[in-house]
Order: C-alpha cells, then sequence, then structure tokens
C-alpha cells in the first residue's frame, strides 16, 4: 500500500535496507578500483549515502502495539459481555424458581383454607337439618346398665342414636364392625392409604381422627378408641354420607 509524507513516497523496510545494501555495495566497488589502479582510480564515481529513515520501524511498531492493545481491550469486553449473560441467565432461573415456589405455596395455603371452611358449613348444616329432640324423646333419667361387651357397646351407642335422630340397627352396626375390626375396640389400620397418608383408620368400625372429630356426638368420649363414641361418630358419618350404617356394606 503506498502513502505519501513530506512530498515523496516512504519506502518500505525491506526496500529501505535494499537501498542501504546497494549504497554499501558501490562504495566497496570504488574502494576497489582505486586500490587496483583500473579506471576508477582516473576517474571516481561519487556515491550519495542513502539515509537510514527509523520512523518506519518506530510507526510500524506503535501500530502493531495499538492493535493488540484494541484485541486484548475486545477480548475484555467479550469475557465481561459473556459474564453478565450467564449471571442474567443464572438470577432468572432463581426468580422463577422463587415465584414457583410462592404460587405453590399460596396455592396450599388457599386449599387449607377452603377445606376448613366446606368442613365448618357441612357441620352447621348438620347441626340445623337435624330436628331437636323432644322432652318425650329423651332418655330415661334412671341409668341402665349395659355389658363392657360389644353387644353393650352396640346397645348403649343405639339408645344414644336414638336420642339424637342417628338412624342405625344392631344388624347393620355388628356386620360393619365384624367386618372392620372383628371387634376389636383398639384395631389400627396401618397400611391402607389414610395410613399412608398418615391418618390411620381407628377403632370398632375403623374411623380416622378428623372424620371422629367433625361427626364427635355430644355427650360421648372425645376418645376415639372409646367403643361407644366411635360407634355413635361412625353411624352419625354413615347417615350423612350414605342415609344410614345400614346401606354400608364394605369399606366407606
Amino acid at each position: 500500500m503506498r502513502s505519501t509524507h513530506s512530498g515523496y513516497t516512504r519506502l518500505s523496510k525491506v526496500h529501505k535496507m535494499s537501498a542501504a545494501g546497494l549504497g554499501a555495495a558501490g562504495a566497496a566497488a570504488v574502494v576497489f578500483a582505486v586500490v587496483s589502479g583500473g579506471p576508477a582510480a582516473a576517474q571516481p564515481v561519487a556515491v550519495k549515502p542513502v539515509a537510514f529513515d527509523a520512523t518506519a520501524f518506530t510507526s510500524d511498531e506503535q501500530g502493531r502495539g495499538e492493535l493488540a492493545r484494541q484485541a486484548d481491550g475486545a477480548a475484555e469486553q467479550a469475557r465481561t459481555e459473556a459474564a453478565a449473560k450467564v449471571k442474567s441467565v443464572a438470577d432468572a432461573k432463581a426468580a422463577r424458581a422463587k415465584a414457583d415456589a410462592k404460587a405453590a405455596k399460596d396455592a396450599k395455603a388457599k386449599a387449607d383454607r377452603q377445606a376448613k371452611e366446606r368442613a365448618g358449613k357441612e357441620a352447621a348444616s348438620r347441626s340445623t337439618d337435624r330436628k331437636p329432640l323432644k322432652a318425650a324423646e329423651a332418655p330415661a333419667a334412671a341409668p341402665k346398665a349395659y355389658g363392657n361387651d360389644l353387644d353393650g357397646w352396640i346397645n348403649q351407642a343405639l339408645d344414644i342414636m336414638r336420642a339424637k335422630g342417628i338412624p342405625g340397627s344392631y344388624e347393620g352396626i355388628k356386620r360393619n364392625i365384624m367386618r372392620e375390626s372383628t371387634g376389636n375396640p383398639q384395631a389400627v389400620n396401618d397400611w391402607d392409604v389414610n395410613a399412608v397418608n398418615g391418618v390411620p383408620s381407628k377403632g370398632l368400625l375403623q374411623i380416622i381422627d378428623p372424620t371422629f372429630k367433625a361427626f364427635h356426638v355430644d355427650g360421648t368420649s372425645w376418645d376415639i378408641y372409646d367403643p361407644v363414641a366411635n360407634i355413635v361418630a361412625s353411624c352419625n358419618y354413615a347417615a350423612k354420607t350414605y342415609g344410614s350404617m345400614d346401606n354400608v356394606n364394605s369399606a366407606y
């Protein structure tokens, strides 16, 4: 590539070195002619020195240094931009994960709240639908003796159920007890889906704790293993769900 400087064409580094070499060779030829006594001794030839331009080398070195600095700067900028992009992607993923976790937590809280509200409404509805007991329907004031066995537990539960307006018969209750627990008031199911969920079925009629509490009948024990309380709460649940314990012929 040609460039101009101070009115003449700048020689490349190779051209200048060639010119310097030719000048030196010419000077040597003159010396040889003088010493040998040849024609050059009678007619000396004037050789014009060729000036060495150091600025060309300096300019080239500066250019290469500038290019190197520009390359280093571009590489550093590329690294900075790549790191920023990686951080941006990581921040976006973290933000999405945080948002998803919050949405899941909010959804669970909403579901729990709705379930609690439904349970409250159902309990209130059952209380409203039941016909209040009349004085004539109340159990006799005199205490009645019941045997501490399956027969006695069922009969005591039936008396309470009649007083509370809960349907069910001796045969229907006993049939379901024998299928669910074989008459063992301490029976616990540790293998079905309720057990897997942490709320195993318990007692004579294998009722789970949340259902027992929701359908517990006043005047009976709050102990789920109490045979009479277990029967009455289970029959209360069956009446609401199936019309009567008599209509239950399998797991309920």
